[in-house]
C-alpha cells in the first residue's frame, strides 16, 4: 500500500480557508434554522452540541496517542479532513 504523499502548507492553508467558508455557511444555516424557534429549532441545537462534543472526543484521544502522524503537515491535513466531513454533511442538509 503506498502512502499518499503529505499536503504542502500552501496547500493546507486553502483547504483550511475553504473549510473556514464552509462553516461560516454552516453557522448561518444553522442560526436561520434556530431563529425560527420550536421543536426544529431545538432538535438543531441539541444536535449541534452534540456533534461539537463527538468531535473533539473522537480527535483529541487520536492527537495525544500520535494517531494524526509525525509531522505537523500530515497532523493539520488530517484535523482539516476530520472536521470537513461533518461540516459538509451539515452543509448540504441545511441547505435543502
Amino acid at each position: 500500500m503506498t502512502k499518499t504523499p503529505t499536503k504542502t502548507w500552501p496547500e493546507l492553508a486553502i483547504e483550511g480557508w475553504m473549510l473556514g467558508a464552509e462553516m461560516s455557511a454552516v453557522i448561518w444555516l444553522r442560526s436561520l434554522r434556530m431563529m425560527t424557534g420550536g421543536r426544529l429549532a431545538t432538535r438543531e441545537a441539541e444536535r449541534m452540541v452534540g456533534e461539537k462534543i463527538n468531535a473533539a472526543m473522537t480527535l483529541v484521544p487520536e492527537v495525544l496517542v500520535g494517531g494524526l502522524g509525525q509531522s505537523a503537515e500530515e497532523a493539520t491535513g488530517r484535523a482539516i479532513a476530520h472536521y470537513s466531513r461533518p461540516v459538509r454533511a451539515n452543509r448540504e442538509r441545511l441547505s435543502r
